[in-house]
């Protein structure tokens, strides 16, 4: 496996310049969302095209193709009802590129219709993500399109990492970044950004979704029980080479958070904020305001709040 390069992010932040939104960072009043004795910013990645940060990586991967002469012309497709398939299917449309989004026939249908609305050929099969993979795989195999993925690719996980560049030049002398991990494509990202720049990473799962605690833990990857309010946005069953690689470098810390403690920072975020984020998003949040990670005296912290596909209803 190659290693993410902070040259791979810089690359990406060339590329992507002007085609995504640069992320918007707020500070936090002192005591609100995590203790006094630090600085807090709030780097608001949710205003996203597609509401996620997943919009980076997908045009990065779309453009770096394109220049390679390698994105044919039946296009790309991908696997995925979430946040992932939405970000592919809005770059290709902003690219002029076909994209065919396989999703399981249980998929939401605000999700479908959505995708639709961006232009892809939406593909339901099965009654399960694994199902849909297959078919999407067999797609991909049969027409040559041009396989994505929702985080276990470098491209997209090098386009993620543009995020800390943009944080960086709003917050001086960032200590650290706190990012939630699901398949580990954001955590790698930020995570080669930030080795180059002194930085340290909490990586912040939910205790019964810990793909990348446990792959740590073990010295390889390895499959995880997913059993968590976050699981929409954070369940993968096993984290990539890539983020155990990233895991093993620079200043990172990984971290366990409980489903309560992540409910109770998304509600935080609405009460004090009136931010309405995925519970997602919030993870990263609540491993300050449960006291997980206790930054030190002074410590400058920037929570990555990474999406916000989500209904305020059930705040």
């Amino acid at each position: 496996m190659t290693a993410l390069t902070f040259s791979d992010v810089k690359q990406a932040a060339d590329r992507i310049a002007g085609r995504v939104r640069p992320v918007s960072v707020a500070p936090v009043d002192p005591g609100t969302l995590g203790p006094e004795s630090c600085r807090v910013w709030l780097a608001l990645e949710f205003m996203q095209h597609t509401g996620s940060f997943k919009a980076r990586g997908a045009v990065n991967f779309l453009l770096s193709h394109r220049e390679a002469g390698t994105l044919p012309e039946v296009g790309v497709t991908i696997a995925s009802g979430g946040n992932a398939g939405l970000a592919c299917a809005w770059a290709a449309q902003q690219h002029s590129v076909h994209a065919t989004v396989f999703l399981p026939e249980t998929a939401p249908s605000v999700k479908v219709e959505r995708l639709r609305g961006y232009g892809a050929d939406v593909r339901l099969v099965g009654a399960e993500y694994a199902e849909a993979a297959a078919a999407c795989a067999e797609f991909a195999a049969s027409t040559g399109a041009l396989a994505s993925h929702a985080y276990d690719h470098p491209l997209i996980a090098a386009g993620a990492g543009t995020l800390l560049e943009e944080v960086r030049q709003q917050v001086a002398d960032l200590d650290t970044v706190v990012v939630a991990v699901g398949g580990g494509g954001l955590f790698s990202g930020v995570a080669a950004a930030a080795e180059a720049h002194g930085v340290r990473v909490v990586a912040v799962e939910p205790g019964n979704c810990r793909a990348l605690n446990a792959a740590v833990e073990a010295g390889q990857v390895v499959d995880v029980p997913v059993e968590s309010i976050a699981a929409d946005s954070l369940g993968a069953r096993r984290v990539s080479e890539m983020a155990l690689h990233a895991a093993r470098r620079g200043d990172v810390r990984s971290v366990l958070v409980e489903d309560d403690a992540v409910v109770r920072a998304r509600r935080a975020l609405w009460d004090h904020r009136r931010l309405v984020v995925e519970h997602g998003a919030a993870t990263a949040l609540s491993a300050l305001t449960s006291g997980v990670y206790v930054p030190g005296e002074d410590e400058r912290v920037a929570v990555v709040l990474c999406g916000a596909n989500t209904s305020p209803a059930d705040l």
